[in-house]
């Protein structure tokens, strides 16, 4: 379909290009390394063996993993469309 100035094809190229940039960016995430903590680095909680065999490397009880992961994390977008409703969004 072809939409406006755009050439055939084009917003499919985008949304790809959009997946491929958020797959980069989650396997960039940093992850635990090193040896597991038997306690939470935060509250000081004890951290289940199932959990520490399951990441090697955690420093965090599943509460305050949780809560981190909560968190808003601002990150810069790229507006690869450029039109009003994107912008909008």
């Amino acid at each position: 379909m072809a939409g406006g100035w755009s050439r055939d094809g084009a917003v499919s190229e985008q949304i790809e290009a959009s997946i491929s940039d958020e797959l980069e960016r989650m396997k960039a995430r940093r992850q635990p390394t090193g040896e597991s903590r038997t306690h939470c680095a935060e509250c000081e909680e004890p951290i289940p063996e199932k959990r520490r065999a399951a990441i090697p490397g955690v420093k965090l009880c599943i509460d305050c993993q949780q809560e981190r992961d909560g968190r808003a994390v601002q990150r810069g977008g790229i507006n690869r469309r450029g039109s009003k409703d994107s912008q909008l969004k």
